[in-house]
């Protein structure tokens, strides 16, 4: 039996710190995993969306999660994001993973393509099957990837394959996250909500916590909304969400996911730029947005 009771809490799809050859900066990223430890997050996530996943060859990707493990040394959980399209990948990944100190790997669906709900459970199963002893995540992201996992291959691969034991739902469709959750609690399955905004609502419909971009750069707000529901503080924690949603929403003006490392620019973080084609997003009515927002939160 794999076990599952540390996978709970705000995980943080921690952002890549590079440098001007585009290779990942060790010593910002040292610094960011610090950071958001020290903020009181609960895991990270390594190459998630923000982790801009899609930049990084293999080698690198090694590179960075034997960095962020080190510098974790156990006080908080390395999850590992698999993003490829290739099936036979993927299990490259989740081998590689495990093998440098990964506890458990979380698989976006496959983007670009369009594949059936048999092909998609293979998929997921033969991944699973590549590293039979650690747990599994799905990563629900429609928005992303141009279509949603469905709550019934959801509901056949949480029964019919040991160690996919949880998901993060990025949809934004509650009645979804809720059907994921109603359809799987029967094994314990560990859903997550993906939207910052949607933090409370999630854990009202028994989600074990949240994957969200703010983690980044306002740690102690996104996690004062976790920790004041469990502590039974549900007005307190619906209030923290209304201070966290003004800045989270101002992200949505920049481009995808140049905001997150602007934001964590603006805290003093010195992260620095993203992968290109993005750049970072230029003075304006977008970034103006995010000070102001980030000011009124008293952030900046």
């Amino acid at each position: 039996m794999i076990s599952t009771d540390f996978i709970k809490g705000v995980i943080v799809p921690i952002i890549t710190p590079i440098d001007e050859d585009e290779r990942i900066d060790e010593a910002r990223l040292r610094r960011q995993v610090d950071f958001v430890i020290k903020g009181g997050l609960h895991g990270i996530l390594a190459f998630g969306s923000n982790g801009e996943f899609y930049q990084l060859e293999e080698d690198e990707m090694r590179r960075g999660l034997q960095i962020m493990v080190d510098q974790a040394a156990g006080r908080v959980p390395v999850y590992f994001g698999i993003g490829a399209i290739n099936t036979k990948k993927c299990c490259r990944l989740a081998k590689m993973a495990v093998e440098n100190g990964a506890v458990g790997v979380s698989i976006l669906q496959p983007m670009f393509l369009k594949p059936t709900e048999e092909e998609l459970f293979q998929h997921f199963k033969a991944i699973a099957q590549a590293v039979p002893e650690t747990p599994v995540l799905l990563y629900n992201n429609p928005g992303r990837v141009g279509y949603t996992m469905s709550a019934n291959l959801v509901d056949r691969l949480a029964h019919e394959v040991e160690n996919i034991v949880g998901m993060k739902d990025t949809s934004g469709d509650i009645t979804q996250t809720e059907e994921f959750i109603r359809r799987t609690r029967d094994v314990n399955f560990k859903v997550f909500g993906g939207k910052d905004t949607l933090l409370y609502a999630s854990l009202c419909h028994v989600a074990v916590g949240g994957v969200c971009t703010a983690g980044n750069f306002m740690p102690e707000l996104i996690v004062d909304v976790y920790n004041k529901y469990m502590a039974g503080d549900l007005k307190g924690s619906l209030e923290a969400q209304f201070k966290l949603n003004p800045v989270r929403l101002s992200m949505d003006a920049a481009s995808f996911p140049v905001a997150a490392k602007d934001m964590a620019n603006l805290r003093g973080l010195d992260i620095g730029v993203p992968y290109r084609p993005n750049l970072p997003t230029p003075e304006g009515k977008a970034l103006d947005n995010i000070r102001r927002t980030m000011k009124e939160a008293g952030l900046i």
